[in-house]
């Protein structure tokens, strides 16, 4: 597969580049590395964040705010970093501001809660892209503006539907959306328009879709760029990141990781080629420092890395112990929460497996489309049973009741704009929610694994429908059905419920699972355990480059078992794919006895 090296871009690098892509694909890195890039070439840079779990202040090794900085040892270019957290305070404040005092507390509760989920901070961190692109005045000094984190599509589809913004108001009794109030949003109309302009103008901007050789990136970065197309931004390109090749032939570590880079690079060979694409190498260090990122654009082989002293990890709980301590209770509920792509499935189904060879009846449920590992569980194993919820398909019946009842009437623009409406992972995440409500009484008598839960934010927006009519009211106007109502009492009951909090031994995958356990926190759901899954530290490797990428894990475990966790197991990354009940069953068991059935 022919592919360039990123310097490439650089040449024909338009005034504005977008950089988007799953969590923990190298965004941030990449940003900085072209923007000390430009700048070198004599460029005037500004290089903007909105990334929830950006770690740019450390990058660069400089303090950052919501105003511009200069970098630190980088003449031209300056930084700043958005706090999604904080532009999303700032917008709910606008939106309810001018209701304080007409409605009642209980009201405004209900919407503050509302406007707390991942749409509204998206669309908050929005409200500062327009505010760049739109207003000449503010990045007037300079010749480049490059964004760590891009909107994604149905996002830019809501702000194609202005027209319809006011007649959905007249129409719509709650006046809101998954955005919020639309007033909000109809304020916006001449700023938003100028923004999707330039978004769309291939002289003036550039996406580049940011994956790593991994089905799960490749896959989001598919999906964005198909969203993308759909809203006229078609000036697109896909960087791959972090693209290993073994340097020694008789390491299997290495070389499995080699292996599992170029089939998905094949499966996704036909995407990859619709694109310009270019190719960025593993690197062994840390991408901290200007010195790291300035090499990440060169051209040059990577240096083999030095032997160093390995990662003296902190005391970890066992994973035979963490299942023995989840095992003691008999039955409840247990919970993987985490980003995708860090291994939430299989450790759901290898904690089914092992729960069921001790005796327990289990019962395991995911929404992961691609857990092409789960059917394979199916009666394969006495005491367990397997069941998955199709997250398409209880989505296109949620949004068909919605229709049915909230449709009749509405002209083809409101029509359109609902519709855009029920698109938000919002709605997902909701009609997935009533689909796991279902599954959770059976805890009662036994083990129920859920893999891939609901968020903090879907809890309290439930929760809070019983004293306001908020997202299953307004957009279906329906009663909260029981289920629903007694699920979030289980949830908080630790006595019933346990949340496993997984993540990667990486800077991205632990801070937006920190982020997560407070979404959580604010549900009054405290996470039981942590696990760090696919760490090289774990492994038994001799590649230089991977050995040093496992000794640069270190301040990541620490991170968590010392500062957010009180239980934290870990795992290695494995050479081959834990597929089937005994490859699942060694993840927990690997030293103690089981008790078979």
């Amino acid at each position: 597969m022919s592919v360039r090296p990123l310097s490439d871009l650089l040449g024909s690098a338009p005034r504005n580049l977008f950089l988007t892509g799953k969590g923990g694909v190298g965004k941030t890195s990449l940003a900085c590395a072209v923007a000390l890039a430009l700048a070198a070439r004599g460029r005037r840079v500004l290089l903007v964040s909105t990334d929830p779990a950006s770690n740019l202040d450390e990058v660069l090794d400089t303090p950052l705010a919501r105003e511009a900085r200069p970098v630190k040892d980088a003449p031209l270019l300056q930084a700043l970093n958005i706090d999604p957290a904080q532009a999303a305070r700032l917008y709910r404040e606008k939106i309810l501001s001018p209701l304080r005092g007409l409605l009642p507390e209980s009201a405004l509760r209900s919407m503050e809660e509302q406007l707390s989920g991942a749409c509204t901070m998206e669309i908050a961190a929005f409200d500062e892209f327009a505010r760049l692109l739109g207003d000449p005045a503010c990045t007037a000094d300079f010749d480049h503006v490059i964004f760590d984190t891009a909107p994604t599509g149905h996002t830019l589809r809501l702000m194609l539907l202005p027209r319809a913004w006011t007649h959905f108001l007249d129409h719509n009794t709650t006046g809101t959306s998954c955005l919020g109030p639309l007033a909000g949003l109809d304020a916006q109309r001449g700023v938003y328009d100028q923004a999707m302009k330039t978004l769309a103008d291939p002289a003036a901007t550039r996406v580049v879709l940011v994956s790593r050789a991994q089905n799960a990136p490749l896959r989001e970065a598919q999906r964005s760029s198909h969203e993308l197309a759909q809203v006229g931004i078609r000036n697109q390109v896909l960087v791959l990141n972090a693209l290993f090749a073994a340097s020694r032939r008789d390491d299997p570590v290495a070389l499995a990781l080699e292996a599992r880079g170029t089939q998905a690079l094949e499966a996704h060979a036909d995407f990859i080629a619709s694109l310009p694409h270019y190719r960025v190498p593993l690197r062994p260090n840390n991408l901290l420092g200007l010195a790291s990122l300035r090499q990440l654009l060169d051209d040059a082989p990577v240096p083999e890395a030095l032997p160093g002293p390995r990662a003296q990890l902190p005391a970890l709980l066992a994973p035979e112990a963490l299942l023995a301590q989840l095992s003691s209770a008999g039955r409840g509920l247990i919970m993987t929460m985490g980003k995708g792509g860090v291994g939430k499935t299989t450790l759901a189904a290898a904690l089914a497996v092992s729960l069921a060879r001790q005796g327990h009846p289990v019962l395991l449920s995911t929404t992961d489309p691609a857990a092409h590992l789960v059917p394979t569980l199916s009666g394969s194993q006495p005491l367990l049973r397997v069941s998955r919820i199709d997250p398409q398909e209880e989505t296109r019946l949620y949004v068909a009741e919605v229709l049915a009842s909230q449709g009749a009437g509405l002209d083809a623009s409101s029509l359109a704009l609902l519709e855009e409406d029920l698109r938000s992972p919002c709605t997902e995440e909701v009609a997935v929610f009533r689909a796991f409500a279902r599954t959770v009484a059976g805890a009662s008598e036994g083990f129920v694994i859920l893999d891939t839960a609901p968020t903090g934010h879907t809890l309290l927006l439930l929760d809070a429908t019983e004293s306001y009519h908020l997202e299953l009211g307004r957009q279906a106007r329906e009663s909260i059905p029981e289920a629903v109502r007694e699920l979030l009492p289980r949830l908080r009951d630790p006595a019933f419920t346990r949340v496993l909090l997984v993540t990667l031994p990486e800077a991205t995958p632990v801070h937006e699972a920190a982020a997560l356990q407070e979404d959580l926190r604010r549900a009054g759901i405290e996470p039981f355990a942590w696990l760090i899954n696919q760490s090289f530290a774990l492994c038994h490797t001799s590649d230089p480059l991977l050995s040093e990428r496992a000794r640069r894990e270190q301040p990541y475990f620490e991170e968590v078992a010392l500062r957010l966790s009180a239980r934290t197991s870990a795992f290695p990354w494995l050479e081959q794919e834990p597929v089937g009940p005994e490859a699942l069953a060694r993840l927990f068991i690997s030293t103690s006895k089981s008790a078979q059935p």
